[in-house]
């Protein structure tokens, strides 16, 4: 029987995907976030590698992936299957990793730049690789 913290993570985690596809249509400028918005442009790890357009595209796939793979969480998730964990560590893996390399560099506006999304992939990995929970298909 699931439990509601199994049910609100699973959920969690289809949410969280959901942002990552909703981020990937931005980085297509498919639709704006917010005005002004201008995330993935100017990576520090990348505008100097790469055209602005490349970097965007690059980004639109990843932040497709991440999204896609965070969705299979959360229905493994609520589908209560062991195997959950890796999946949710891959997703939030990619994810942290891909908001760090495209963050601008500066301090300012981080919320645009990715930093709850950080914030919430630190977490992820946090409960599957430190706190072993939840505890699923057992």
């Amino acid at each position: 029987m699931k439990t509601a913290q199994e049910v609100w993570f699973g959920v969690f985690l289809l949410l969280h995907g959901v942002v990552h596809l909703i981020y990937a249509a931005h980085s297509a400028r498919k639709l704006q976030l917010k005005p002004g918005m201008t995330w993935p442009d100017g990576s520090w790890a990348f505008s100097r590698l790469a055209t602005t357009g490349t970097i965007r595209d690059q980004t639109t796939v990843t932040m497709l992936l991440s999204g896609a793979v965070f969705l299979v969480g959360g229905a493994v998730v609520l589908a209560r299957q062991a195997w959950w964990r890796p999946v949710a560590v891959v997703a939030a893996a990619l994810s942290a990793l891909s908001f760090v390399l495209l963050w601008n560099g500066r301090k300012r506006n981080l919320d645009g730049q990715g930093i709850i999304g950080v914030i919430i992939d630190i977490a992820v990995l946090v409960a599957a690789l430190v706190l072993d929970w939840p505890q699923l298909g057992s």
